[in-house]
């Protein structure tokens, strides 16, 4: 059968004691990134008396899943085979949805055990009373796509949680302090490990504050909208005939962006 096995976003504590029956007795273990579970194995053996049957140790990631996935036979499932991501709950923005479905249309018998998420960790933690919210993952990194997307994630009506690299964090926020200024933001940094922290507050107060924590792992849960926005992405309104300073402004309408910065980066789009 295959089970799905979350494993700890940070604290190694967080392992589960059904997480480590199944993988104590594991035949194949599919996973992210080899090294990283060798070295998670190799830490629950030291921490929490872990045995293994010696398993064998298998890549599958997000370049790879769906060509691993096409070459597999229902007879791969005849042992006991467990999927672990690098960190966190298998599934969520990482692989293991095409291996459920796999299981699912071939009638192998399957099991997902519950364990660590970052993104319903830091929505616990930001203190916003809504209980219905939105998982978008990562946002597009540019262009229409994001623009997009993150329209969709400001005017959903619902509390929204995104994951952010370091990398790209300042230019989210700065998007924020543009589109929703009044918003709520609440930033969750490198959960569960020895430098967590949380931030709280609109986004152009967070902005000097990320000058020295900008390294780690985040999570951004942003304030619910008090009514669902429009659901017009600014390239629906791109696909109008229409001049572009009249799309400039109906972009800015809906995304709070200033008309004359929009039409300039229009023109030169």
């Amino acid at each position: 059968m295959l089970s799905l096995v979350p494993t700890p976003i940070g604290n190694i504590s967080d392992i589960s004691l059904r997480s480590l029956d199944v993988l104590s007795t594991a035949d194949i273990i599919l996973c992210e990134d080899t090294r990283v579970t060798k070295k998670l194995i190799h830490l629950l053996k030291e921490r929490h008396n872990l045995t293994t049957t010696e398993p064998q140790f298998l890549s599958l990631h997000s370049h790879n899943e769906a060509e691993f996935i096409a070459k597999l036979t229902p007879e791969f499932f005849n042992a006991n085979v467990v999927y672990v991501s690098d960190a966190g709950m298998p599934g969520i923005s990482d692989p293991g949805q095409m291996l459920v479905r796999y299981c699912l249309n071939q009638g192998i018998a399957y099991d997902i055990l519950p364990g660590a998420n970052a993104a319903l960790t830091a929505f616990v933690a930001s203190g916003f009373v809504e209980t219905k919210m939105l998982f978008f993952g990562f946002l597009p990194h540019k262009g229409n796509d994001r623009a997009s997307a993150l329209q969709e994630a400001l005017f959903n009506g619902y509390t929204t949680i995104l994951y952010e690299s370091p990398k790209r964090l300042d230019k989210l926020l700065s998007e924020l302090s543009v589109a929703v200024p009044q918003r709520q933001i609440f930033l969750a940094k490198e959960l569960t490990k020895r430098y967590q922290r949380f931030f709280r507050g609109v986004a152009s107060e967070l902005i000097p504050q990320m000058e020295k924590e900008i390294r780690g792992e985040w999570v951004v849960v942003i304030e619910a909208s008090e009514t669902k926005g429009s659901s017009l992405s600014e390239q629906d309104i791109l696909s109008l005939d229409i001049p572009k300073k009249v799309a400039s402004k109906l972009i800015a309408k809906i995304t709070g962006e200033n008309p004359k910065e929009c039409y300039t980066r229009l023109l030169q789009s």
